[in-house]
């Protein structure tokens, strides 16, 4: 029996499991597919860092390294929903979650002294930002919006906010001394192993990293965003907020970037700050309050100090006196510099440019932002779509074109700060990155402070990259533009081999060409307006990005995307959308009990999971795929879909219409008639039961949703809150085969 693995990940999309994986376990099990799940949360991974601690071996199993080693097997068919990339302030929040649960797992050591607790931290550390992606995509990636989406999309058009000519929001970022400025690239000649090291300017050589293995023909990186080029960049950042009258933002990925952006974040605390840091630097800095984890951590920290009412009555003034501050939550005075992983860029720039490029001011009022995002490598491309708006007015859902993506993703390629080579350096030398011959193959000059990092990207994912760019250019017959700048030198490196590769492969008709970001998006947004589609063909942080972008502006959200990684080892990796795991959805059901959280992502996943299913020979899968795309088409034209308000239809609902028209799907196909005269019956039920299903869905909203817990529910109350019609359990639970 063919076995399709559906992860148990975080926040919402954790919730719309408990209602959802019953259903598509029972409607499985009868086309001869089983479903397993397998636990990656965050719970789930810090308690597997603890076997000795942890007595229960079915909450220390390691299900992350094991799907890990499906993803290079040909049979892995595996359903990932979107988790938490951790801040360590969420981190932190889990651990202590499951003390009070009971488990017997340490604090996080913030200042490790003895072996045993750096042994610790560096446990903690490997759950902390983008840990499950890397390990799970072996394989490119492949998003688009299905045809039937789109085409809902441009008969019932989600709000787009008016674009003025004299519209004041405008991305800043930083013209020299960033990441891309300083960036440097080698192709290795053979394989080798590299280390990383420090030559400080008082003659000590510090290691960075021990051994770094490297193949023939991998691309090795390294840059640097320099402190003070950083700090000054800020501070006129901050000022010309100031001057223009437009709210100040940053935009970083706290979550993805584990180790670069909050450093980052923290510099952007301190320059908004800066008077109160010049005044009170050297007590919050010694209490550990440098920003790093937010306005909200130095705030909560001012209680343990001396003088923390006075420095409180400083952040008061320099918040009166400064520019206005974007805002995450304006009735609970939450800003823009309160939590690192809060906004973040891939979600929170769209999301601005598709709201008249207004975020919101403590007032709760729309206003115009400068939109500040330090490393230059990929802001130009947002203040191109800004610049397109203001001379054109905001984009029509209705008429516009789509823009699929094909990432570089696989085999931890381009995970720029995501990872262990990125380091903030502790004093003034040269960063050397050494191969085995002893010869220095890429050097820095940095300072104390600076901000240093290097990647690797293997021949083999670029490939593959290649070839399936031109594949879905020659599927799709759409215009493909490879974004790569030849002014970066990564990219020049990987202009070389995109050409050299393409050449392997039959373009004739094709229209394939490479452009750097910029105008890789002019071209784009052009053709966008138009009604024209082009494949962005990118790397993996422009993937990331990108994926967000047109995806929010065409659909309304980036949820809806299909995204498939075509796994190299032959298997399936089915991911469901690019929506982050909505926190707020999960707040609205503890207070509300109305998870306004979309499965539609879930539901396209999970109908090419059943594809590839019936591939390694299992035709009825094919059948239940096919009427699992007309019922979710059905889901969107009979406006099915969650909406955000209590009282009206959420997750829960959406899945019992979902359930309700794949029955009636199944039931009347003649590809398989054992199978339509299993689901007849099925379907009559669920119908005949539609109201009382409906209203036992609906009764519970309004009063507060007990989970028993936020990173780790109670699996029975979890159960109980998101499957609460017993008429509708009653027929699903009877449907499942052994």
């Amino acid at each position: 029996m063919a076995t399709i693995i559906w992860t148990r990940t975080d926040e919402a999309p954790l919730l719309a499991t408990y209602s959802l994986l019953p259903i598509v376990t029972a409607f499985a099990s009868n086309a001869g597919v089983a479903v397993a799940s397998r636990d990656i949360s965050v719970a789930g991974r810090i308690l597997s860092l603890f076997p000795e601690r942890v007595t229960d071996e079915s909450l220390t199993h390691d299900a992350l390294a094991e799907l890990g080693d499906l993803a290079l097997e040909p049979e892995a068919n595996i359903i990932k929903l979107p988790n938490i990339s951790a801040s360590l302030v969420q981190l932190k929040k889990a651990i202590t979650e499951l003390q009070e649960k009971g488990f017997d797992i340490p604090n996080y050591p913030d200042t490790p002294v003895t072996d045993a607790e750096r042994e610790i931290r560096s446990r903690y550390d490997s759950v902390k930002g983008s840990a499950v992606n890397p390990v799970l995509r072996q394989g490119n990636s492949d998003r688009r919006a299905p045809i039937a989406v789109k085409n809902y999309a441009r008969k019932h058009p989600h709000s787009m906010g008016e674009w003025p000519a004299d519209s004041k929001t405008n991305v800043t970022t930083m013209e020299s001394g960033d990441f891309r400025a300083n960036e440097k690239s080698v192709i290795m000649p053979s394989e080798d192993t590299l280390r990383i090291e420090l030559a400080a300017a008082d003659g000590s050589v510090v290691v960075l990293k021990e051994e770094l293995s490297v193949l023939e023909g991998e691309v090795i990186d390294a840059t640097y965003m320099s402190a003070k080029a950083l700090d000054a960049f800020l501070l006129e950042a901050v000022a010309r907020a100031k001057a223009e009258g437009v709210l100040f933002s940053a935009h970083l990925k706290a979550t993805m970037m584990k180790v670069s952006d909050p450093i980052i974040f923290g510099h952007v605390v301190r320059a908004y700050f800066k008077d109160v840091f010049d005044a009170y630097g050297e007590e919050l800095l010694a209490a550990g309050l440098n920003g790093e984890n937010g306005l909200g951590a130095i705030l909560d920290g001012l209680s343990a100090l001396d003088n923390g009412e006075e420095i409180r009555a400083a952040i008061d003034k320099a918040l009166a006196d400064g520019p206005d501050l974007a805002m995450v939550n304006s009735t609970k005075g939450i800003t823009n510099l309160h939590v690192p992983s809060d906004v973040i860029v891939d979600a929170s720039m769209p999301a601005m440019i598709r709201t008249s490029g207004h975020m919101w001011n403590a007032e709760d009022q729309e206003q115009d932002t400068l939109a500040t995002i330090p490393d230059s490598s990929y802001a130009g491309i947002y203040q191109v779509v800004i610049d397109d708006c203001r001379a054109n007015g905001a984009f029509d859902p209705t008429t516009m074109g789509t823009v699929p993506n094909v990432g570089l993703m696989a085999q931890k390629a381009e995970e720029y700060g995501s990872h262990d080579k990125t380091f903030k350096i502790p004093a003034d030398g040269t960063v050397r990155v050494v191969n085995s011959a002893g010869e220095a193959i890429l050097t820095h000059d940095v300072e104390a402070g600076d901000i240093w990092r290097a990647c690797q990207t293997k021949d083999a994912p670029i490939r593959d990259w290649v070839k399936l760019a031109v594949s879905r250019a020659r599927k799709s017959g759409m215009k493909t533009i490879f974004w790569l700048d030849e002014s970066r030198a990564h990219d020049r490196n990987l202009i070389g081999l995109v050409n050299r590769y393409l050449a392997d492969h039959d373009t004739e008709g094709l229209d394939i060409s490479i452009a750097s970001p910029v105008e890789a998006t002019k071209i784009t947004v052009e053709r966008l307006r138009r009604g024209e589609d082009t494949i962005s063909v990118t790397g993996n942080v422009l993937r990331d990005y990108n994926t967000d972008l047109f995806p929010i502006l065409e659909l309304g959200t980036s949820a809806k995307m299909l995204s498939i990684v075509p796994l190299m080892a032959g298997g399936g990796l089915f991911e469901t959308g690019a929506g982050g795991s909505a926190p707020k959805h999960v707040q609205q059901l503890q207070t509300e009990n109305h998870l306004r959280w979309d499965s539609l992502g879930e539901f396209l996943a999970l109908a090419e999971s059943l594809r590839l299913a019936a591939d390694h020979g299992n035709p009825k899968a094919d059948v239940l795929a096919d009427a699992l795309d007309n019922a979710t088409e059905t889901v969107l034209v009979e406006g099915r879909s969650p909406s955000r308000k209590a009282g009206e239809i959420d997750n829960r609902g959406s899945h019992f219409y979902l359930a309700l028209y794949w029955a009636e799907e199944l039931a009347k196909q003649t590809a398989d008639a054992s199978i339509a005269e299993y689901f007849a019956p099925v379907a009559k039920a669920l119908r005949d039961n539609e109201e009382t299903i409906a209203a036992e869905l609906l009764a519970v909203q309004g009063t507060p949703g007990d989970l028993g817990g936020y990173y780790l529910p109670d699996d029975a109350k979890a159960a109980a809150v998101m499957r609460p019609s017993s008429t509708f359990n009653r027929i699903i639970d009877g449907l499942t085969r052994a």
